[in-house]
């Protein structure tokens, strides 16, 4: 089941989402322009590592050493980023290829832009980023030691999806359904949707401390969707929650 759409208008134009998806995109085209071991180097160097940002590693000793012998060989300049933390906000726009980045587009286009219109956008964009950081914590407590980085934009957008479930449960998001050989869509009530998106993210976090890990972040969607779920009405301007108590 793949959400492309909600019918959920807005009052004002989502400039900080619209922002947001150019700046991923951007950055996944120069990402992608780079020759093979830079563009692991960059990779390595602006993607969050649980190891270093824990201090059980340095930089030189995660990247694989055939990667530390091409980068010696061409004399190129490889150093972490300084402090360390900023790695948790710079992964947050780097992507592994093009289903990466444009599922976690689609959902910040289609989740994103209403809470953005009920947040105001500079609170949006602080709510974003503080999600994504809560997110590439959790995911960090649940991989002390790896040495892999952490890149994606999904942990901040798991924040949206978590205020969109508490601000508009009952919004309705138009699906694909695949059944077998046939495709069809569906309008189901985003409380519906965002429910069963994270249950498959529970569902995957079983099969990751089982053994069966891929190379989904699925803590850092847990974490995030519960931070976006707990935190949105705070982060909600003022006059708006009297509104809603009144």
């Amino acid at each position: 089941m793949i959400p492309f759409r909600d019918e959920n208008p807005t009052r004002t134009f989502p400039v900080v989402v619209v922002g947001l998806i150019a700046t991923n995109v951007m950055i996944y085209l120069y990402q992608s322009l780079l020759p093979e071991p830079a563009k692991m180097a960059f990779v390595y160097t602006h993607g969050a590592i649980p190891a270093v940002l824990l201090g059980q590693a340095s930089l030189a000793e995660v990247m694989p050493p055939e990667l530390m012998a091409v980068l010696a060989s061409t004399h190129a300049p490889v150093a972490p980023l300084d402090p360390i933390w900023l790695s948790i906000f710079t992964s947050m726009f780097l992507h592994g290829g093009l289903l990466h980045l444009g599922s976690n587009m689609l959902y910040l286009w289609i989740f994103g832009n209403n809470v953005e219109d009920v947040l105001g956008h500079v609170r949006f964009l602080i709510f974003y980023f503080f999600c994504g950081a809560l997110a590439a914590g959790a995911q960090v407590l649940m991989s002390i030691g790896s040495p892999v980085p952490m890149i994606g934009a999904s942990g901040a957008i798991a924040g949206v999806l978590g205020a969109y479930y508490v601000k508009f449960p009952g919004a309705r998001v138009h699906c694909l359904v695949f059944l077998f050989f046939f495709i069809t869509v569906v309008a189901l009530p985003a409380g519906l949707v965002l429910f069963l998106w994270f249950l498959l993210q529970i569902l995957q976090a079983m099969g990751a401390h089982a053994g069966a890990a891929g190379g989904v972040a699925v803590f850092a969607h847990i974490g995030g969707f519960l931070a976006g779920w707990a935190l949105v009405r705070k982060f909600e301007p003022r006059r708006r929650r009297l509104r809603w108590i009144s």
